[in-house]
């Protein structure tokens, strides 16, 4: 979702603002992206700062009762991202194979994949899930954005769901930079 050469259409107004000053409320709607869900659960992402603001954070939308939504296509980009970094780990330090299709059939891969399915259980206990709005999504539009080649694709329906659903977008991800989001983050390029 860069900004570079492509229109969110009208210019938007980004609402950025940082996560650790944020005072979760009972009436706050989040949507947190799975760059956010990997920081916390994923061990090649799981350590220092982001994971802790990211933790914390959770920790006290949960204890406010803030609504926490989750949707396929986050928890799917939360699977494939954990997955592809412990393949990109085990090729590094134990010479897995080299393609990725290969290296799902190891043993080694049994293993990630149930830490996977782990975190993606810890995730859904965590929210309530939402639609992902695709029915009525004017991909006419979408394509267009798309095709111009600034645009991601999962990032351009995520966006469509936090305005749909009026969704707060809790994300690391910089590309969402300008698209109009209320967003709250750890992410210094989002800030400014």
């Amino acid at each position: 979702m860069r900004r570079v050469g492509k229109s969110w259409g009208p210019v938007m107004t980004t609402t950025a603002r940082r996560i650790e000053q944020h005072t979760f409320r009972p009436d706050d709607a989040l949507l947190f992206d799975a760059n956010v869900w990997l920081s916390i659960y994923c061990p090649a992402e799981a350590k220092g700062r982001r994971a802790r603001i990211y933790s914390g954070a959770i920790k006290k939308a949960q204890q406010a009762g803030s609504a926490i939504f989750v949707g396929v296509l986050v928890l799917s980009e939360f699977i494939n991202r954990y997955a592809r970094l412990e393949h990109h780990r085990a090729e590094r330090s134990a010479g897995a194979p080299h393609n990725f299709k290969e290296y799902r059939r190891t043993q080694a891969f049994k293993a990630v994949a149930k830490a996977i399915a782990d975190g993606c259980r810890r995730v859904l206990r965590s929210c309530r899930r939402t639609e992902s709005g695709f029915e009525s999504v004017d991909m006419g539009a979408l394509l267009i954005e798309y095709e111009a080649g600034d645009a991601d694709f999962n990032d351009q329906i995520l966006a469509g769901i936090c305005r749909t659903r009026g969704l707060t977008l809790v994300t690391h991800d910089a590309d969402f930079g300008g698209s109009g989001l209320a967003i709250l983050t750890a992410n210094g390029r989002l800030l400014k």
